[in-house]
């Protein structure tokens, strides 16, 4: 079957651009005069992450990681530095602290406390926190996974020079020393909180603080700890978390 040629202009004349329309509306309207690309029509994002953020190179994530905020980082301080003081000088807060803890010790089962309290264990935290590194390397997030490993390595660099400093008693065993702050607690925190960071899901973040809170209620009820103890680790976890982000996201800026 042949097909009709189509009519060729005058020799020498420029073919005109296709008009649109009058009576339809074009299928890709420009965001702003002049702008060339198409957007939606209502100047709205489109329905991507981080609003069509893409990854950067292979060794950076290309989305901002959750962090806490000056906010949150600026209390964690004031908090952590209380809370150490009245540790330090065995002030009302630090004999508070002795009182709610004897009325929350064996409040619960023991083996529901315990349950709770393991969370922090390194044979438990640590390995979740390496699963999301190893997720996010094969993902080419190098610099993130390596930078919450450090973060990891950072707990027990900051955790035993207080313990040595502070020397405070634990609820059953009075005559030992080294509980504040809490070791564990600071584990979950940073190992909860950094996978979720890795992971980027929306429901890393709120199985991170179930893990953590719960981790932290188990060593309360449970005995092992004070409650200060467990408060001024999540401070330092905050803290730790916050460098660990910011350097992430200077990376991902770059």
């Amino acid at each position: 079957m042949r097909e009709t040629p189509r009519p060729q202009g005058t020799v020498g004349s420029r073919a005109e651009p296709p008009q649109p329309r009058p009576d339809r509306a074009l299928a890709h309207t420009a965001g702003a005069t002049g702008s060339g690309t198409p957007h939606r029509s209502d100047g709205r994002p489109p329905h991507t992450p981080r609003g069509a953020r893409q990854p950067g190179p292979d060794d950076r994530p290309g989305a901002t990681p959750p962090a806490p905020g000056r906010s949150a980082v600026f209390w964690a301080i004031l908090v952590l530095t209380l809370v150490t003081w009245q540790v330090l000088v065995d002030g009302p807060l630090a004999r508070l602290d002795v009182r709610v803890s004897r009325a929350l010790v064996d409040s619960v089962p023991r083996g529901l406390s315990e349950l709770g309290a393991d969370l922090g264990n390194m044979t438990v935290a640590l390995p979740v926190l390496g699963c999301a590194m190893a997720y996010a390397f094969r993902r080419g997030h190098r610099l993130a996974a390596l930078y919450t490993g450090l973060a990891m390595a950072a707990v027990p660099l900051l955790v035993i020079p207080l313990k040595e400093w502070t020397a405070r008693p634990g609820p059953l065993e009075p005559w030992a020393e080294g509980y504040y702050p809490s070791g564990h607690t600071a584990t979950a925190v940073v190992a909860y909180f950094g996978a979720a960071m890795l992971l980027g899901t929306r429901w890393a973040m709120p199985a991170a603080w179930v893990l953590t809170l719960a981790t932290g209620t188990g060593l309360v009820l449970r005995g092992y700890h004070w409650p200060l103890d467990v408060a001024a680790s999540l401070c330092l976890g905050v803290l730790i978390l916050a460098v660990c982000a910011t350097r992430m996201r200077q990376d991902s800026a770059d």
